[in-house]
């Protein structure tokens, strides 16, 4: 039976609801807790590390509790809905953080990103491991991860440029209570997203086993199979990256670049740079692709961003940090060159499947795949963690009266600190990136070729 594109609609719909709470809650929680609420970078960001960790180590279990489901609704679907539910109401409750302080608020937000963390991964595992269940025709299958990780895209897009612009509007002036709200929307929309899904794809393979790997098999398979171990690192650098800079660009307009209207070139760069993502995975990758192999690729889009971040800080150190339309042009071209290695980073990985059967003749699908989701969530927690220490260290102050409008003016070594940040440090894992992948990544088009055809045979044989 053929997937139907109202099915395949239903299945970007659900990746754009899911998306836009991940977005929230990765990017605004530090934000939220640290700059509105009072509490310590540091901590929060201490808070957000260890629960990204056990989050991402919880992956392979939820995996297994899902192979083991067998309901009327299929495997997937219930956790996909229960799930929902749950990480909706949690999501509500983290952003409208009760009217306490010290010790109880640092109480009620380490319980929240917790529970939030638990009830997201009860959603997102069924999800994709869902995609063999519902066809079982391969052009299908990519095109499903195709269009969801599309539609992901969207969701994060749209969450990064509306935020604050929603957050103001619907807060009446009180950040507080306009995150509160926006919480309360964006939770409604993930349910009915997902409900819209769970009402339109049926399952069709019951039969089809779900297996998520453990950290044990994980750092097993690392062992065995150098170019996934090169693979893995390279992914965590080029996301830490990508992470720092989302968590600390919304201090730099507030504090640094500044004016009356700051939300306003926050919400344009954003818009710009989400643009310029979408751009690089969709548009961008396939030109250049046509003229380079992957490879070079790669290595083009590492120095490119790494030029980016670069050309961002010299502007802020000669003044043209505070002119909109010239951070967009070096903000766009980071932002585009970051769509591009997420993509490569995932067919990376997925060479490393065929190149780990050829070297020791087990294919490790389901561990490598398990292993992109734990590295990213890993890389996500270390990120908010170096953000949160470095915003105390350079004692960058939060806003104490809970409004959009600047309420503290930042001493001179905290905004140096805030732009050596939100530039240099990425720009640096990204250089250690690029050192890595050239110095140790061998598996050239021609190699993966090369070893397609040997599979082949193999399996022929």
């Amino acid at each position: 039976m053929k997937f139907t594109k109202m099915e395949t609609a239903a299945f970007g719909l659900g990746a754009v609801g899911k998306d836009m709470v991940y977005a929230l809650a990765s990017s605004y929680v530090l934000y939220y807790y640290q700059d509105v609420l009072g509490l310590s970078a540091a901590f929060v960001g201490l808070i957000l590390m260890i629960a990204r960790i056990f989050d991402a180590a919880n992956d392979p279990f939820m995996g297994i509790v899902v192979a083991k489901t067998n309901t009327r609704f299929g495997r997937f679907r219930p956790w996909i809905i229960t799930g929902t539910v749950l990480n909706a109401l949690v999501l509500y409750f983290l952003f409208a953080a009760p009217d306490i302080t010290g010790a109880p608020l640092m109480v009620w937000f380490s319980a929240m990103y917790i529970l939030w963390g638990v009830t997201y991964t009860m959603m997102d595992i069924p999800y994709w491991s869902m995609i063999p269940a519902v066809t079982s025709d391969t052009k299908e299958r990519e095109n499903l991860s195709v269009v969801g990780r599309s539609c992901a895209s969207v969701g994060n897009a749209l969450v990064a440029v509306f935020t604050l612009m929603a957050v103001s509007a619907l807060g009446g002036g009180s950040e507080r209570t306009g995150f509160a709200r926006l919480a309360l929307i964006i939770a409604v929309l993930f349910v009915i997203a997902e409900m819209i899904l769970f009402m339109t794809i049926k399952e069709k393979r019951s039969e089809t086993e779900t297996k998520t790997g453990t950290v044990r098999e994980m750092i097993q398979a690392l062992a065995r199979n150098d170019q996934a171990m090169v693979t893995v690192i390279t992914i965590i650098l080029v996301n830490s990256a990508m992470y720092i800079t989302m968590n600390l660009i919304i201090y730099f307009f507030k504090y640094d670049f500044g004016g009356a209207d700051w939300i306003g070139s926050y919400t344009t760069f954003n818009m710009i740079g989400g643009l310029g993502q979408i751009l690089g995975m969709t548009l961008v990758y396939p030109l250049m692709h046509r003229k380079m192999p992957n490879q070079t690729v790669f290595k083009t889009a590492l120095a490119l961003s790494i030029a980016g971040y670069l050309i961002i800080m010299v502007m802020c150190l000669t003044g043209l940090g505070h002119s909109l339309v010239a951070l967009c042009i070096p903000g766009m071209l980071v932002f585009c060159m970051s769509g591009i290695l997420v993509v490569l980073t995932t067919v990376f990985l997925s060479g490393t499947v065929d190149y780990g059967e050829i070297r020791t003749g087990r294919r490790e699908e389901s561990v490598i795949f398990s292993m992109q989701t734990f590295v990213v969530k890993a890389a996500s927690g270390l990120s908010v963690f170096i953000a949160g220490l470095g915003i105390s260290l350079i004692g960058l102050k939060g806003n104490a009266d809970q409004t959009a409008v600047v309420a503290e003016v930042q001493s001179a070594s905290a905004i140096a600190g805030l732009r050596f940040l939100m530039t240099l440090l990425p720009a640096a894992g990204l250089i250690i990136a690029m050192i890595v992948f050239v110095r140790h990544f061998k598996l050239t088009d021609e190699r993966m070729n090369q070893i397609a055809d040997q599979l082949k045979e193999r399996r022929n044989a």
